[in-house]
Parts: structure tokens; C-alpha cells; sequence
């Protein structure tokens, strides 16, 4: 359309503005304008708080790349012939992988070895003492980033060591210690922690669960979970299994399978404690007699839901858990009386019968028993000392005598470091 006849356009014949601006006019506008441009709020050419939080973020990527990197190889590891723990649980999370810090900066330094600071001549067994761990030889090595320890075990294929923490109101922890001194923290704020005895695998109580995972150098992998009742806690390892305790005020075991499902609804209602294993796969525990009050020493078949096979009730028992099995199968160290007078005992499990053959063994035990080999063990009595048995010397009437652990700092208390 057009506004006249005859143009092109849409355009009025002239325009009814008048683009005449007076001098005043032109003088206000630009006062105006130079007023708003003197206001605006101009960026900083340097901005600190900027620089900061850009550098942060590179960091951040930077770190999160190295996470992939390591999740990805830890990955490739498990594709090429390690086996998922958590296969069929319908509960199973991603493989858990913790990365430690690769600041290497700030690894302990070990000390020099110290002349007569071995705990006790004849005896394999590592201390941990005071966050510094001594070797048979002397060496000390000492870990300043780690807390009071509860238990302390090697690596598979040594170099270096795993360390649960005592418990404390945020939970247990876990670390891995190389044999350099590098300490890094595979749990956190976890209930009960058990390490099975090659130290490959790890089971803990987290919330309402049970899990289970693989240790492969310093990252746990393949983690299997199930729902466990509000008071049941894992207490060893057993095969591929873990046996949990229902219930640490009463009776009460079942075995979990990790990769067969949720924890088994046929359980065990009369074994308290599980003491260690013989060579046949068969546990040695302590069961409720059916005198009220009463326990007796057992033989249990895990494979029929811990169903005891042989028992002997003769022997006077404490509940407290302590005890130990030799490496060949025969002779338990365990905590009992003896008339009134609480004591060790060694126990040969091939004479059970009615009244097996229990002899003081030294003062009560407390914590890890280490059996080197089939005769020789190595424990802490309640005040911290070393106790050395001897099969022999006890069986002959002479019970082992605690020594004192040198350079323990006053209220410290040694750990046992069980090897396999």
C-alpha cells in the first residue's frame, strides 16, 4: 500500500517533527549523558576474588580428570578377570573406588631403627604403638596420620599394611599404611570393620546395611550389600562368607554369602562366639548349654547353618570373645577360670570329650592372639603386656610370664600386626 497516490512507499508527504535542537538543549544532553557514565559501575581490570574461584574450578576439573582416570583403570582391572562381590544381591552399588590425595608431601618420614626396641626376642609379630609401628628388627615406623588403632594386619603380598581405628562417636576408620609411610583412608565413619584373613576383602556395617568389598592396593572395588536387623554386626570371615553376629547381647550367628542374595532366613540361635577355623572349613565357638548360665566349647559345621558336630562342656568359659585357634587346627587359646581366678587357657581341641584337656595358659587375653606357628603364639594381657605361649612349656606346668612393651608412652596401648 501507499500513503499517497502515485508513491512507492508508505511515507506522509513531509514529517511532522521538527529536528531543530536549541544550544540549551544540546548542553543538558550531554551533561546527562556524562552524569550516567561517571554512575556506571565499571568491572575491575584485576579481580581477585575472581581469580581465585576460576583457579579453584581448574583444580576441581583437574582433580575430578585424575578420579575418572583411576575409577576407569580400577575399572579395566575388574573387566579382565576379577570377580563382582555383589553379583545377584539386587542391593549392589557401583564398584567403590577411594582416592587418596597424590600429594606426596606429606608421607611420614620412618625412623631410624632403634637398638633393643623389638617387642620381644623370638617373635615374629609386629606393634603398633602410638601411631608408630616396630618391626621385630627394631625399625620403627612412624605414622602421624592415623589415630588409636584397634587392629593392624598386612597387605596381600606385603608392603605395607591395613588399620581400623578404635570406635569412636563418628564411627570406625580404615587405612591402608604403605611400607613408605603413606597413609590413606579407604573408610570412614563406619560401624564394625573385619578384614579377612589374606586382607583382600573388607565387610562393615554401614547403616541398615552389610557390605563387602574387595581391597586391590589402596581402593576397595566390587562392593555387595544387604540389609541387616538394627543390632547385627559382622564378627570374621569364613570362606568367601561373613558371619555376622545377630545380636552382641545374645545367641545368635548366620553366614552371608555375598553374590547369593540377602542374608539367609534360617539362622543359628545357640552359638555365641566363633573363636577361628579349622583346616576342614569347620569353625571352633562357644555354644549355650542347656544348663542355665552354662556354655560348652563346640565344633560347628557352617555349611548346616553352624550346627555343632562335637562339644565338650566341662571347660569354665568367659563370654568376652577372646580366643584363637593354632595353625594347624589343634590347640585354642581362649579366656576362662580356673576355681575363681580368671586365666588363658590352652584347649586341645583333639581331646574334647567331657572333660577336655584346658591347662593355664598365662594371664587373661585381650585383643588379637597371633599363632606363628603351630606351637608358638603371641598375645596382650589387659594391661598391655607382651605374653609369649609356648605349647610345651604350658603343657609341662610352667604358664607364660607378661613382659612389658618398652617405649610405650603412658596411657598407650600396643596393637597386635597379624600376618598370614
Amino acid at each position: 500500500m501507499s500513503g499517497l497516490p502515485g508513491r512507492p512507499d508508505n511515507l506522509t508527504a513531509g514529517s511532522k517533527r521538527s529536528y531543530e535542537v536549541r544550544p540549551d538543549e544540546l548542553e543538558g544532553a550531554v551533561r546527562e549523558s556524562l552524569s550516567h557514565h561517571v554512575t556506571l559501575a565499571r568491572p575491575l581490570r584485576a579481580d581477585p576474588a575472581g581469580q581465585a574461584i576460576r583457579r579453584a574450578n581448574r583444580i576441581r576439573r583437574r582433580r575430578t580428570g585424575v578420579g575418572l582416570a583411576l575409577a576407569t583403570a580400577v575399572t579395566v582391572l575388574l573387566g579382565a578377570g576379577m570377580v563382582q562381590l555383589g553379583a545377584g544381591t539386587g542391593r549392589d552399588a557401583t564398584p567403590i573406588v577411594v582416592i587418596g590425595d597424590p600429594d606426596r608431601s606429606n608421607r611420614p618420614v620412618p625412623t631410624a631403627s632403634v637398638p633393643g626396641g623389638e617387642p620381644s626376642a623370638g617373635t615374629s609379630t609386629s606393634l603398633l604403638v602410638s601411631e608408630t609401628l616396630v618391626n621385630p628388627d627394631g625399625q620403627r615406623l612412624v605414622l602421624r596420620d592415623i589415630g588409636p588403632a584397634e587392629s593392624a594386619q598386612l597387605l596381600p603380598g606385603g608392603g605395607g599394611w591395613l588399620v581400623v581405628s578404635t570406635p569412636t562417636t563418628a564411627g570406625r576408620t580404615l587405612w591402608v599404611v604403605q611400607d613408605d609411610g603413606l597413609v590413606q583412608v579407604l573408610l570412614a565413619g563406619a560401624g564394625s570393620i573385619v578384614l579377612a584373613p589374606d586382607s583382600r576383602q573388607v565387610a562393615w556395617r554401614d547403616g541398615g546395611d552389610l557390605l563387602v568389598a574387595g581391597v586391590v592396593g589402596t581402593q576397595l572395588i566390587g562392593a555387595a550389600r544387604t540389609p541387616v536387623p538394627a543390632a547385627a554386626e559382622p564378627t570374621r570371615f569364613v570362606g568367601d562368607s561373613v558371619l555376622v553376629r545377630l545380636d552382641p547381647t545374645s545367641a545368635g550367628h548366620t553366614l552371608w554369602r555375598p553374590g547369593g542374595g540377602q542374608m539367609p532366613a534360617a539362622v543359628d540361635r545357640q552359638t555365641l562366639d566363633v573363636y577361628g577355623e579349622l583346616p576342614d572349613g569347620r569353625l571352633v565357638g562357644q555354644t549355650v548349654a542347656t544348663d542355665p548360665g552354662g556354655t560348652c566349647l563346640a565344633v560347628l559345621d557352617p555349611k548346616r547353618h553352624l550346627q555343632p558336630v562335637e562339644s565338650s562342656c566341662g571347660a569354665d568359659l568367659t563370654q568376652d570373645g577372646v580366643g584363637g585357634v593354632s595353625t594347624d587346627g589343634r590347640w585354642l587359646l581362649v579366656n576362662g577360670r580356673v576355681g575363681k581366678t580368671s586365666q588363658a587357657l590352652l584347649v586341645d581341641l583333639r581331646r574334647l570329650g567331657p572333660a577336655p584337656t584346658a591347662v593355664p595358659a598365662g594371664p587373661p587375653m585381650s585383643g588379637t592372639i597371633v599363632w606363628s606357628n603351630d606351637t608358638q603364639a603371641v598375645y596382650l594381657d589387659g594391661g598391655g603386656d607382651l605374653v609369649r605361649v609356648d605349647v610345651g612349656r604350658v603343657r609341662a606346668g610352667k604358664p607364660a610370664v607378661p613382659e612389658p612393651v618398652p617405649d610405650v608412652p603412658a596411657g598407650d596401648r600396643p596393637v597386635l600386626v597379624s600376618s598370614f
